[in-house]
């Protein structure tokens, strides 16, 4: 996985030398007074109070998911079948068995018995009574594992106006289930020929938006769900989104990978947050903005203010009523071309020395 950096995440030193920061330390006696307009810096940058955000840049991909395999459980001939790209939704038409509609609903049983009147209690039957629900045949029945009268009778209006014999019966060759709708990427049937039960009939995904971003182990401490990123997409535009779900298994790096020292990784998922913006594109290319560390409300001043002081550590020019005082500073988070300080006589708004250009 190619990685940029785009925090500054080395210190920028002024170019001053060796004996500029010498100059400097004894210009202040001590005490830190450095006055004199000819020692004026060429440039001067503000010290601000806000927030700093380090941030990675990743790669990834636009698409919509996993591709799974969506499997029948009847036999017969294929008389209709949807087309690759198309999406379908509870309730709606896979295919054609016989001449007669293969319904997609949603659950996560398969369709393994015939589910009537006298079926033992189970959990596809309350898949089955969920989705007569919300498909609005739920007059009279209750939602649970048992298949009622009512569940049969409900089973038999839902069959009338799909066209297939009322038999208050519900079998495979009549559902599918998968765990939610689906886009079809590719019929592992064909229109005309025989499919058996157990066979494949289609590679599918699902129907949302997501980026998927296989991010080196090395690098996982970046990524927490529910965290907010920021996606360049191809065309230069860019969209905001949030981390849906962080891998908890390590894999290892596919053959062509970038040069990282990491070995695995794991996989992270983004959700945009307006799914219209990623337009009609699939898998393509994108770059993820990942925001690692956040300090907030702190003072900070430009990378290029430091000066790397002759007793160690670092320290800034503050300009003030055209005097120059050499402040020593703590330095903090180096984010956005921006280091957290703290010192003597630093506020927002106190003017520093930055190199000119």
């Amino acid at each position: 996985m190619k990685r940029r950096k785009t925090a500054v995440a080395a210190v920028t030193l002024v170019a001053v030398g060796c004996g500029g920061v010498a100059m400097a330390t004894a210009m202040t006696g001590g005490d830190g007074g450095a006055p004199g307009a000819r020692n004026l810096p060429a440039a001067t940058g503000t010290v601000t109070r806000g927030d700093l955000i380090d941030t990675e840049t990743v790669d990834g991909t636009l698409g919509y998911g996993d591709e799974r395999t969506l499997v029948g459980a009847a036999s017969g001939t294929v008389t209709w079948i949807a087309g690759v790209g198309a999406t379908v939704k509870r309730g709606g038409r896979l295919y054609d068995l016989n001449n007669e509609p293969v319904t997609l609903m949603y659950g996560d049983e398969p369709m393994y018995r015939t589910l009537s009147e006298g079926t033992s209690d189970g959990p596809d039957v309350k898949q089955l009574e969920r989705n007569l629900d919300a498909l609005g045949y739920d007059a009279g029945v209750t939602v649970d594992d048992h298949f009622t009268a009512a569940t049969a009778s409900a089973v038999e209006k839902w069959q009338q106006d799909r066209g297939l014999e009322q038999t208050g019966a519900v079998d495979g060759a009549q559902v599918i289930f998968a765990p939610g709708a689906v886009r079809i990427t590719e019929r592992k049937a064909e229109l005309g020929g025989r499919t058996v039960a157990g066979k494949p009939v289609f590679e599918v995904t699902g129907t949302e938006r997501q980026i998927r971003v296989d991010l080196d182990t090395d690098d996982q401490q970046l990524a927490r769900k529910g965290a907010a990123v920021t996606v360049e997409l191809p065309g230069g535009k860019t969209a905001s989104g949030r981390i849906t779900k962080v891998g908890m298994v390590a894999v290892a790096k596919k053959p062509g990978s970038s040069s990282s020292s990491a070995e695995s990784t794991i996989e992270v998922d983004i959700a945009l947050d307006d799914p219209r913006d990623a337009g009609r594109l699939d898998k393509a290319p994108v770059s993820v903005e990942l925001r690692s560390e956040r300090h907030e409300n702190v003072l900070s001043v430009p990378v290029e203010a430091l000066l790397a002081l002759r007793e160690g550590g670092y320290g800034v020019q503050v300009v003030r009523d055209g005097r120059v005082d050499v402040v020593p500073v703590r330095t903090g988070l180096y984010a956005q071309g921006r280091v957290e300080v703290g010192g003597p006589g630093l506020a927002p708004g106190v003017k520093v020395g930055v190199p000119g250009k």
